[in-house]
């Protein structure tokens, strides 16, 4: 879906697709544009995706506030929507965004610099 428009049609058999949780869900990845860096996860329920796809901002559905919010009203911290895609179950949904000041609320360029992990390196000889 990167560069073109969707009619209300397509972007509702997106939503038909988009396979929700049980609590009417969708996990979006937020991946920055060109640098294909992870910032952020959020949740979707069906009209903040269809608001997504239309709008060209990313809408969230806040789990602790039962409230859609879209990125950037509050903070500045702005998300344009730059492509999209489902994954292969249809249950993951991944934008490609141009990110306008932090991702993550803490302040952090992106929620995955808050809490590094120090996991054991895999290797394929093991």
């Amino acid at each position: 879906m990167t560069g073109e428009e969707l009619s209300a049609e397509t972007v509702g058999d997106v939503i038909d697709r988009a396979r929700f949780d049980d609590n009417g869900l969708l996990p979006a990845i937020v991946q920055q544009e060109g640098s294909r860096e992870v910032l952020m996860l959020g949740y979707m329920n069906a009209e903040a995706l269809r608001r997504t796809l239309t709008e060209g901002r990313v809408t969230f559905w806040s789990r602790s506030r039962q409230e859609f919010w879209r990125k950037g009203d509050t903070s500045g911290n702005r998300q344009y929507v730059r492509g999209a895609a489902l994954d292969c179950d249809a249950d993951t949904l991944l934008l490609t965004v141009d990110q306008y000041g932090p991702a993550c609320h803490t302040g952090a360029h992106a929620c995955f610099d808050v809490d590094p992990l120090s996991p054991r390196i895999g290797s394929p000889d093991e």
